[in-house]
């Protein structure tokens, strides 16, 4: 990946409906010539792929919680995982380091839905517990870490 395909990215990020000749405009090259390294990022896996950013409150999904899983001692992660992938209203999934092993982040529009979720969690073979903390407003998330430098 060069300095090209970093500008490139970058310029996605902020705009992914940019089309390949204002994406060309912005690094420097064709429209033709842009598409085909989108094409190889895309290949290459490190373009993962496309989507809308919608305002959740605005779409009925106004309450969010960060819910840690604890598991049990001989429980399979990826098969932990596989049970919460299962349950709609998990927007994210991570591995972490800590007390508990995953942290799920849950979107719903009110707190009975929460309750349903967590229970829903709860029941997920190889979790003993959950921990959930509410979010009580967003102050900004989904912010794109920069790029490393090239080196």
């Amino acid at each position: 990946m060069d300095a090209t395909d970093r500008r490139l990215l970058e310029a996605l990020r902020e705009n992914g409906r940019a089309s390949w000749a204002e994406l060309g405009r912005t690094v420097g090259l064709s429209g033709p010539s842009v598409q085909e390294r989108v094409r190889r990022l895309e290949e290459r896996g490190i373009l993962l792929g496309y989507r809308a950013v919608v305002a959740p409150a605005e779409v009925g999904l106004g309450t969010s919680a960060l819910v840690g899983l604890f598991q049990r001692d001989d429980a399979e992660t990826d098969d932990v995982v596989e049970g919460v992938r299962a349950i709609p209203a998990v927007e994210d999934c991570w591995f972490v380091a800590g007390d508990e092993e995953l942290v799920v982040k849950i979107r719903v529009a009110d707190v009975a839905q929460l309750e349903a979720v967590v229970g829903s969690l709860r029941r997920v073979d190889g979790v003993v517990r959950t921990r959930t903390t509410v979010v009580l407003s967003t102050r900004w998330e989904a912010r794109p870490a920069p790029l490393p430098s090239e080196e």
